[in-house]
């Protein structure tokens, strides 16, 4: 079983929501996942983006493939921790 960590969207129309889950790659964006360990919401002034690092750390030493997405995600988060560390 391939398992991916991606976004699954979720919210109304012009209030769009992200979640990061962790998935079989057969099921479609939108349909089953094994387990949700965070979120991403692009609207507000500061996005946020959460997640739950000894999870992803979990699936990750399981074999599980990140997403482009989620990637991307992953590392403005991480240069984000990084300025803000500095100042």
């Amino acid at each position: 079983m391939a398992v991916r960590i991606r976004l699954k969207r979720f919210g109304t129309k012009n209030r769009l929501q992200w979640r990061v889950v962790v998935s079989d790659v057969k099921m479609p964006r939108d349909g089953r996942f094994i387990e949700e360990i965070g979120y991403y919401d692009p609207l507000p002034i500061d996005e946020k983006f959460v997640i739950q690092k000894d999870r992803l750390d979990y699936w990750l030493g399981q074999g599980a493939q990140l997403s482009s997405s989620v990637r991307s995600l992953l590392k403005r988060a991480n240069k984000k921790a990084k300025k803000t560390a500095k100042a």
